[in-house]
């Protein structure tokens, strides 16, 4: 478990195939050396283990399904990567609970200042991830947690304070960039139970009209 509030950004350092998928180390000398082997690190926001470590980088394993469904089967030797490690009970919780299981891939229509000096960002959205988006809601975009600011047809737009651009990869992205993104923990489950109290008075509905046509 995450807060989405990133503590490092990390540089990918090399990239190995490794058979089943791939291997990468990220350099991070401000974290590396406080890790210990088979803690979760957010990458990007994408949960994974650390197989290895020193002072001044760590490495961890990524499979084909996890590089198929994220950004992570994207990322070049030298590229930046969001990096927070897990939650500890005793955290104080200053962002919103996050899993580090990505829901999906969103694509960034537009990142421009505003006349406030914070940043708007326009994230399109799969489809099917849309019912999830809550205005005032969160959502965590490469592993950064975000407000919603506004709920649009195709997606999201998002409030991006200059101190967040500044201490994560949001300084180096640009409109057409994909970025990982996963919806509300709360959100999900309240909409899977909604949807299953509904399948079920459907259910409930069919059977008393099969018992009345004398079925």
């Amino acid at each position: 478990m995450f807060t989405g509030l990133v503590e490092d950004v990390g540089t990918v350092d090399t990239i190995r195939n490794e058979g089943a998928g791939v291997r990468f180390r990220i350099r991070a000398p401000h974290m590396a050396g406080d890790l210990v082997l088979g803690e979760s690190v957010a990458v990007n926001g994408v949960c994974l283990t650390v197989i290895s470590a020193s002072q001044e980088s760590f490495e961890v394993d990524v499979v084909k399904e996890t590089l198929s469904r994220t950004t992570l089967g994207q990322l070049k030797i030298n590229d930046p990567v969001n990096l927070e490690r897990s939650l500890r009970p005793s955290d104080r919780l200053g962002g919103h609970f996050v899993q580090g299981h990505v829901d999906g891939v969103g694509r960034i229509e537009s990142f421009s200042r505003e006349e406030t000096g914070n940043f708007r960002l326009t994230l399109h959205l799969p489809e099917d991830l849309r019912p999830f988006a809550v205005e005032k809601g969160s959502i965590a975009v490469d592993g950064v947690s975000l407000t919603i600011a506004k709920i649009l047809e195709t997606g999201v737009e998002l409030a991006v304070i200059p101190f967040t651009l500044e201490h994560t990869t949001f300084r180096t992205k640009r409109p057409g960039d994909s970025v990982n993104v996963e919806m509300d923990l709360l959100g999900k489950y309240v909409y899977q139970f909604l949807k299953n109290q509904h399948a079920a008075e459907d259910s409930k509905i069919t059977e008393e009209w099969l018992r009345q046509a004398g079925f």
